[in-house]
């Protein structure tokens, strides 16, 4: 599969705010107990399947990723933004980052332990996910696992919904599209969690993490 068209705008984007970006989360897991708690059980489960690689998919300026190294997982950063690789090679010099796309992985089927998802598929035009999803599963190992998170729609009735990101358009998606979207695929949920906002956040929007595993 080819990139899809909106990501040269959305390269493009992020090119020219990634340090701003870095500046304003690159300490944001201190505030995420929920999300540093799922992204133990993710190191965890991928540990004891194997010593495979995971690749942070949408890596931004890198600071997942060194978490993820961090926990005790062979973990590399993809992004389809070079400024933002720049960034993150320059903030964590002993780790991989490499320019690419996530509809077209340079990398061979099967090779990968765990692949992270976290908030990286939201700017994908909702066509396009399917896809995006299937590179997933062929990079993924047997028995490899994902961690997906973005955020989600207000109700069944909404399979997807745009909104205004600070950034460039992004998605929504319903839990059950999305569920049944990688049921689809031989990615096994193994857990879905649905986190409601804080009163204080700026968008009144739940977000949905799943942890699946192939079959």
């Amino acid at each position: 599969m080819t990139e899809h068209a909106s990501l040269p705008a959305t390269r493009t984007a992020y090119d020219a705010v990634a340090p701003l970006y870095a500046r304003l989360f690159g300490e944001s897991l201190r505030e995420a107990p929920l999300e540093r708690a799922l992204l133990s059980a993710f190191a965890e489960l991928v540990r004891a399947a194997g010593d495979g690689e995971v690749a942070d998919l949408g890596c931004g300026p890198g600071y997942v990723t060194a978490h993820l190294h961090g926990l005790g997982l062979r973990a590399f950063g993809v992004d389809a933004s070079p400024a933002m690789i720049g960034l993150a090679r320059e903030a964590h010099p002993g780790l991989r980052f490499e320019v690419g796309s996530m509809a077209a992985l340079d990398l061979a089927d099967g090779s990968l332990g765990g692949v992270l998802s976290r908030w990286s598929l939201i700017h994908t035009p909702p066509a396009e996910v399917p896809a995006v999803l299937d590179e997933f599963a062929r990079v993924l190992a047997p028995g490899g696992h994902l961690l997906l998170s973005l955020a989600a729609t207000d109700g069944p009735a909404h399979e997807t919904q745009s909104y205004d990101h600070a950034v460039t358009t992004a998605y929504r998606w319903s839990p059950d599209r999305l569920a049944a979207l990688l049921d689809a695929r031989g990615l096994r949920r193994t857990a879905r969690t649905v986190m409601e906002p804080e009163p204080t956040d700026k968008r009144q929007f739940r977000t949905v993490q799943f942890l699946a595993r192939k079959a």
